[in-house]
């Protein structure tokens, strides 16, 4: 193509049922001095992956607020750290939603490497559990509009 990009490999990653898979390439600045991925990195991976996924299921942040006067904003990460990426890895992070209540929405994020003897092909690193809030103009928690609800339950 005249971009460079390949047709297999959007920029939105893919949404595969109700998960979302985003390729992500280790860079040098991610790493620290010995070329492992600085554990605050996982979380750029994961803002990246989870913005792309709302996109895809129509919610993109931009749109979001626009059209409907709300923002998505984190409530609540906990992060657990199972094995080091390293400089060059070609990493998957598989994001998926899991709840959606009155004013949130409950994310699940593995950031995932390739690997021979995983079950799925694919070994986690790190597992992610987000918690994000709808917000109003004014920064207030507010209720899902019902329009976008029943956009997140279709991936639930």
């Amino acid at each position: 193509m005249a971009d460079g990009l390949m047709p297999d490999q959007p920029l939105t990653g893919r949404l595969d049922g109700s998960r979302h898979r985003f390729p992500i390439r280790v860079y040098y600045e991610d790493t620290d001095a010995g070329g492992i991925v600085y554990y605050a990195a996982y979380l750029k991976f994961a803002e990246r992956a989870r913005t792309e996924m709302m996109r895809l299921t129509g919610m993109g942040h931009s749109d979001l607020l626009a059209r409907h006067g709300v923002r998505l904003a984190v409530h609540r990460c906990t992060v657990e750290y199972h094995r080091p990426a390293r400089l060059d890895d070609a990493l998957v992070v598989a994001s998926r939603i899991t709840a959606v209540s009155g004013a949130t929405i409950t994310i699940e994020q593995h950031v995932q490497r390739a690997a021979d003897r995983a079950q799925d092909g694919l070994l986690d690193l790190v597992s992610l559990t987000l918690r994000l809030v709808i917000l109003d103009r004014e920064l207030r928690p507010t209720r899902l509009p019902s329009t976008l609800r029943a956009v997140v339950t279709k991936y639930l």
